[in-house]
């Protein structure tokens, strides 16, 4: 076979250590590769592309190229420098070599670059605990192509916070949830959303005892309930026991106080949860979408009683594309989609203000393409959902929005409604990684860590400083992009903003940073901020650090295994002093032997005084002699070995308890 050019310079980095990773393919065997430093690799002329056979190398003897002769090692770099599934695809273009059948397991018929993608599938925490079943499934889901499921998975990790720290500002409380899934939650419980068995009000963070022993994954709230999703894919439910309220008057539903497990969900392995006013939907890993309640006049493509506590499939053009995250506002749905041909954007719901991006304020009962992203060339990656306006962040960088525009809530530097997503020029040289959008308000995160925000300043929920606005008012409308001062004071790095999505609450704002500290501003009148008001204070306009670290579960994890470590010391301490034959430790717990001077009727050898029995003989052969020379035991020797079986055994419930305790104070 002829080699190409191309496929020599992917080569020389075949003999660079490898890393540690993890990895399905076969051992690797290295045939070919001259013991020469890399230095003198890379410095050698490479000929020109002819059609000619190849030396290796500089080898003046002609041989078997490695990329043939090892497609092993081709396979173990593949996956250990975790390329893009889009570089996958280019080398298969670029050379068949890595398009045809490489004859591995598991299956004998896949290329080398669908192995490495299917071997960085199963890295990724979704997809491992999958059956084969579940997998062949998904894939066929994707497009029928591993490289595809590769993309569908990586999609939803930049898009969600999954297995990271998250904090929620809800419509009167709020909910955080430590990297290790611990979950913390505080203010309003008039409906028992804080899920601690009570219904008052918490101005602390304090965290959900009731969850101890899972761990928490993603959470999500709206006025009076709170969903959480554990890492086995269980949704757990409290405060009002409904998934919407009614569109007209009052919706019964009683209260639940503490986290219970949504039994109808329990056949489907949830990663997201997002609810509306009038709705709640869930998302699958297999990227479906389920929804409940508001299915009157077949809303949400479905007909059901708003009362209805069973999950419907979303139906239409998503039935079969899988899904990687969805957002959901007042009564209106979007959702991010994988496609072979790239993400997209599809809406469901009210049409009012053109918040579903169409270019018309119909309603939409199925799911639809919103089609504007392909005449703007973007790709789209992340979505937010705003109470009445929408926002997308695309591949580059940029920003869309569209939907209601009051307040100025879109940054186009009005108030109008746009029912099409349109770019926020004022963000232009602005690379946003990240984007969260409100009751008429909307935050946009930088890849440099800035923040800015735009909208309603109700309740000084955009976080600037009164000194640095125009009107001197940290409650002024703000109708473009402005960055948030306040921010870069912390001196730590912005990664994630959320902010109530609530017509009904006067909205706050938290800011997690990359070092796990959490920040909030805005309406604080029910403890929603965590920290205490001074009196007659309502709300806080500076961001104000939480006493609370989204990251100490880390630390904490620590401590308890160094206490456990000590345990362990102590007990292996404590079974190498064990007590002298035929005497138990319950003899020295209860004094039945005396170790120490010569009690009443002791007897004494060489060596030593030694331990007897008040009354009775020495036991015999117990133990040698401090030096060797006799097994008569001395006092010395049965003191240091009962004092180190005493130790260990002291060492061993010290560092357990205090294993117990640090675990308790900290979960």
């Amino acid at each position: 076979m002829v080699k190409t050019q191309f496929e020599e310079l992917l080569l020389i980095p075949l003999i660079m250590p490898m890393d540690a990773t993890t990895s399905g393919t076969p051992t690797i065997q290295y045939h070919n590769i001259p013991d020469q430093p890399i230095t003198t690799i890379v410095a050698t002329q490479l000929p020109t592309f002819q059609r000619q056979q190849r030396h290796c190398f500089g080898d003046s003897s002609p041989g078997e190229f490695p990329l043939s002769a090892n497609p092993s090692i081709v396979l173990h770099v593949l996956t250990s420098c975790n390329l893009y599934p889009q570089d996958l695809a280019k080398l298969e273009t670029t050379c068949s070599f890595f398009k045809k059948p490489a004859n591995f397991a598991p299956d004998f018929n896949l290329s080398l670059s669908e192995l490495a993608a299917l071997d960085m599938c199963q890295k990724r925490a979704i997809f491992k605990p999958m059956t084969t079943e579940q997998q062949q499934q998904l894939k066929q889901r994707c497009g029928g192509s591993w490289k595809l499921v590769l993309r569908f998975l990586l999609a939803g990790e930049a898009c969600c916070t999954r297995e990271k720290s998250q904090a929620i500002a809800g419509p009167g409380h709020s909910i955080a949830v430590t990297s290790k899934g611990v979950v913390y939650s505080f203010g309003s419980n008039s409906s028992g959303q804080l899920g601690h068995g009570t219904t008052e009000e918490e101005w602390q963070p304090r965290p959900i005892r009731a969850l101890q022993g899972i761990r928490i994954i993603h959470a999500a709230a709206a006025t009076g309930r709170t969903m959480l999703i554990s890492d086995s894919g269980q949704v757990y439910a409290f405060g009002k026991d409904s998934f919407g309220e009614a569109e007209i008057g009052t919706q019964g539903s009683k209260m639940v106080t503490t986290p219970q497990l949504v039994e109808s969900l329990k056949n489907i392995f949830v990663v997201q949860a997002a609810i509306g006013n009038l709705f709640t939907a869930v998302l699958s890993r297999e990227g479906r979408v389920y929804t409940f309640s508001w299915g009157s006049d077949g809303k949400l493509c479905h007909h059901t009683d708003p009362n209805d506590v069973e999950p419907r499939p979303l139906l239409g053009a998503l039935e079969h594309i899988p899904v990687v995250q969805i957002a959901a506002g007042f009564c209106y749905l979007l959702c991010l989609a994988c496609q072979p041909s790239g993400m997209s954007v599809y809406s469901v719901g009210c049409g009012l203000g053109g918040k579903l991006g169409h270019g018309s304020k119909t309603d939409e009962k199925y799911p639809r393409l919103i089609d504007q992203f392909q005449t703007l060339n973007l790709q789209p990656k992340v979505v937010a959902a705003g109470a009445w306006h929408s926002a997308v962040v695309g591949q580059d960088g940029r920003i869309c929005t569209w939907g209601w525009g009051r307040y100025g809530c879109l940054g186009h530097g009005n108030e109008e409604c746009e029912s099409v997503p349109k770019v926020v020029e004022e963000l232009r040289d602005v690379k946003a990684v990240h984007v969260a959008t409100g009751d008429y308000t909307t935050f946009v995160v930088a890849d440099n860590g800035d923040v800015y925000s735009f909208g309603c300043g109700e309740s000084a929920s955009l976080g600037h400083n009164p000194e640095n606005d125009e009107q001197g008012d940290m409650h002024a409308n703000v109708l473009t992009p402005k960055l948030v001062t306040s921010m870069n004071e912390i001196n730590d790095r912005v990664v994630q903003i959320s902010l109530t999505n609530s017509i009904y609450w006067n909205a706050h704002t938290f800011a997690l940073t990359e070092s796990g500290k959490l920040y909030g501003f805005g309406a604080g009148d029910k403890g929603q901020l965590g920290v205490e008001l001074g009196a007659n204070q309502a709300e806080r306009g500076k961001p104000e650090l939480l006493d609370i670290d989204l990251e100490m579960a880390r630390a904490c994890c620590v401590v308890v295994l160094a206490l456990l470590m000590f345990a362990i010391i102590g007990l292996a301490s404590a079974e190498k002093a064990s007590p002298p034959a035929d005497v138990s430790a319950d003899d020295y717990e209860t004094d039945d032997y005396t170790i120490g001077a010569i009690s009443k009727g002791a007897a004494s050898a060489p060596g030593g005084v030694v331990a007897a029995p008040l009354g009775g003989p020495v036991p015999p052969g117990a133990f040698a002699d401090a030096k060797g020379g006799d097994s008569t035991p001395t006092v010395a020797s049965a003191s240091a070995s009962a004092a180190a079986y005493s130790l260990g055994h002291f060492s061993a419930i010290a560092g357990v308890a205090s294993a117990a305790l640090a675990a308790a104070f900290y979960f």
